[in-house]
């Protein structure tokens, strides 16, 4: 009796020692055997492993990549346009005892603070160098500048035992004080752009209107000038043929320009004339004149 009273304790002792001694190391995550706050041990596989009880102790690490947002900063590109850039990383523990040896107790939060004091140097350096304009940042070009701020960033991380994946700006804007000024600068480029714009519609204008206005005045002399060529034609035309006519019958001709004569003198409300009946203008009418020659009774 007094020995199995013995063993009891002993066997709970055991087994309590034994589960103590195991630990899981879960897919998504490292872990650091530590013996008096020196690694002992670097557990990067899933699954059961074991340590020291009492006497180890186990640190985890999150192995997935996580996120970083960076401080919205100033940065002065070669143009002397400020621009206030806030970005974000990607990065993952690559190097657990690398991590461990630099950062201590710290963990995650101090690896960060360090981390984001990298990316903002490395922002400042590249956007800020002699060859980069505000224009290239907020330009599709910027692709190549966040690739050299990732790769450097990358570079003074390993320090850490971090591995920088990836690297984007979120803003690439102008600072508040600057906005109004930028907006005024640009309305009045705007402006400008509109005014010789206006400007050379105006010129374009005038040029098709002068253009239009001499094309008119030459259409109009031609017009003229064939039309008086026509009408010259027909005048001549028309005395040949009064020629023609009145040499064929001289009696008829006077008797047709006497009826054209008396059409003119009595047209409308004109019936009256006060005129001495024994003049030439009456021959035809009182029978005096003479038809092909021939005298009229």
């Amino acid at each position: 009796m007094n020995k199995l009273t013995f063993l009891i304790p002993v066997i709970v002792v055991a087994i309590a020692a034994l589960l103590s001694s195991i630990f899981i190391v879960d897919e998504r995550e490292k872990a650091l055997v530590l013996q008096f706050g020196q690694i002992k041990s670097v557990k990067e596989e899933p699954g059961l492993a074991f340590k020291v009880p009492l006497i180890q102790e186990v640190v985890r690490y999150d192995d997935r990549i996580l996120s970083l947002d960076t401080d919205e900063i100033e940065v002065t590109p070669s143009d002397d346009r400020r621009l206030v850039v806030d970005a974000f990383a990607r990065y993952r523990i690559a190097d657990v005892v690398q991590f461990r040896q630099a950062v201590g107790i710290g963990g995650i939060g101090a690896a960060e603070d360090r981390l984001m004091s990298i990316l903002n140097a490395q922002i400042r350096e590249v956007l800020g160098s002699e060859q980069v304009t505000s224009d290239t940042i907020l330009s599709p070009d910027r692709r190549a500048l966040v690739e050299r701020i990732r790769d450097q960033s990358r570079s003074s991380a390993l320090a850490l035992g971090l591995d920088v994946v990836d690297v984007q700006l979120k803003q690439t804007a102008l600072p508040t004080q600057n906005l109004e000024a930028t907006f005024a600068r640009m309305r009045a480029e705007r402006e400008r752009e509109a005014a010789d714009e206006i400007a050379r519609g105006n010129e374009a204008a005038q040029r098709v209107r002068a253009q239009a206005d001499r094309t008119v005045v030459e259409l109009t002399s031609d017009a003229s000038r064939e039309s008086e060529i026509v009408r010259g034609e027909a005048d001549a035309a028309r005395s040949r043929i009064f020629a023609d006519a009145y040499g064929a019958d001289e009696g008829f001709f006077d008797f047709y320009r006497s009826l054209t004569a008396y059409e003119r003198a009595l047209k409308g409300e004109n019936s009256s004339m006060v005129i001495s009946p024994d003049g030439e203008f009456f021959n035809y009418l009182n029978g005096s004149g003479n038809i092909g020659g021939e005298a009229r009774p």
